[in-house]
This record gives C-alpha cells, sequence and structure tokens, in this order.
C-alpha cells in the first residue's frame, strides 16, 4: 500500500527530482546509495538498492557450508537489515553497533558473551567491502571463543566480494 506524503517536487530540466531529507533519513538513505527504479502501472516506485540482496541464493549455501564444516552459525547482513541467517532471527534490523562497524569499517570479536538478536553468543563481525562502498556484515556466532572464527568470516567475506566485484 503506498503512502502519500503530502510532499511535492518539480523535475529539473535534466529530468533530476531532490527526495526530501525527512525522507531520506527515515528510510536510511544516504549520499551515494544505489536506489532502483520500477515503474508500475502510472507510477514511478523507488527502493533502496542492496547488492547483497542479489546474493541471498548463493550466501545462504555458503552459510550452510561454512555452518557445516567449522561448526559456527553465520549472519550475512546488507547496511539496514539481516539477508541470510543460519540462527532464526526474529527482527532482523542491524543495531546501532552493528551499523557503526559497517560505516567504521571496522572488525570485532568479543571475548565474552553477548546478546544480539536474541542470541547469546561469542559474536566475530567484518564488513562486507566491496569496490564501491562497506556493503553489510558477515557475523560468526559461536557458543564458545575461537580465534579462528576470524579466518571462518573472512572466508565469507572474500567470497562475496569477489562474487559482487566481478557482477559490478
Amino acid at each position: 500500500m503506498l503512502k502519500k506524503s503530502g510532499i511535492t517536487r518539480k523535475i529539473d530540466e535534466l529530468g533530476r527530482i531532490v527526495v526530501p531529507k525527512e525522507i531520506r533519513y527515515n528510510l536510511g538513505i544516504r549520499e551515494g546509495d544505489n536506489l532502483e527504479i520500477f515503474v508500475e502501472d502510472n507510477k514511478i516506485i523507488i527502493d533502496k538498492f542492496s547488492q547483497l540482496d542479489n546474493y541471498k541464493p548463493f550466501s545462504e549455501k555458503l552459510c550452510l557450508i561454512i555452518k557445516d564444516v567449522f561448526e559456527v552459525d553465520v549472519v550475512i547482513s546488507d547496511r539496514e537489515r539481516i539477508i541470510v541467517s543460519t540462527k532464526n532471527i526474529d527482527n532482523g534490523e542491524l543495531t546501532s553497533k552493528h551499523k557503526e562497524l559497517i560505516d567504521g569499517r571496522e572488525s570485532y570479536q568479543s571475548k565474552v558473551k553477548e546478546t544480539y538478536y536474541n542470541i547469546d553468543c561469542f559474536w566475530t563481525i567484518i564488513p562486507i567491502i566491496t569496490t564501491e562502498d562497506s556493503s553489510g556484515l558477515v557475523m560468526i556466532c559461536n557458543n564458545k571463543y575461537h580465534e579462528d572464527d576470524i579466518k571462518y568470516a573472512k572466508i565469507i567475506q572474500k567470497l562475496l566480494v569477489q562474487k559482487i566485484d566481478i557482477a559490478s
């Protein structure tokens, strides 16, 4: 169901329109984000584009292989939400801490159990950095602290980045 905002904008001579700041903020759209444009009947629909959504089947298989081989759970997110998880996650929206890791392009490994998405475990988190941007996170969830979890996360990250960069 489309919701009217009551905001109108004029198209300039080059066919551009400005998406109002409050709408960009509410939808988490940043400068440089890719938007996908659809046409339905007489409507133009603009949707935030997630590269990682295009690789969901690949990501699901990859996560299951890592889970089977290394006996760890894997969660993959884009900049806004969980895309794939070997754990049952109710609310797929990212925490503010996870969004900061994406923006800061930082890795993180907990040395004590922490709870995210109602899952209490040791978390290893690394950003997915493509040639274009920091696109999301690979998160490893383990019931025991294990330094090798960073290696497992890097395997997934490198395979995803390679697949995304080749397609770009």
